[in-house]
């Protein structure tokens, strides 16, 4: 598998863990260290990777079957870093995500998450 793939499996790992509250998904997706940030309500939201997947399963997943929407627009990978950029859906809202990914003891894992909320 090249590194490309392996970063947007990475990215299917993310969104699919996101739209059906798999709380294991998420956490092999994300850095434990990792920070996810955007506008939220009106405010600034800078999260934790676990506060993250706290709001992720307050939240009604997807109904199994589901096919959750995800269009990866860009893909840029140099080394053991890579950037995506990504447009999601969840709970009801529209999602531009830019992930910062890094490979770490072989395997790809994000380690920050911009967001924006589409209006």
């Amino acid at each position: 598998m090249s590194d490309r793939q392996a970063v947007e499996q990475t990215v299917h790992l993310y969104v699919e863990g996101m739209a059906f509250a798999n709380e294991a998904a998420l956490k092999k997706a994300f850095h434990p260290k990792s920070s996810i940030i955007g506008h939220y309500q009106n405010a600034v939201e800078w999260l934790t990777r676990d506060e993250f997947i706290a709001a992720i399963l307050a939240e009604e997943p997807a109904p199994p079957g589901t096919q959750p929407f995800m269009d990866i627009q860009s893909v840029d990978v140099e080394g053991d870093a890579a950037s995506v950029k990504v447009t999601d859906d969840f709970a009801g809202m529209r999602f531009t995500d830019y992930l910062s990914l890094l490979k770490i003891d072989g395997r790809w894992t994000i380690v920050s998450k911009l967001y924006h909320l589409h209006r």
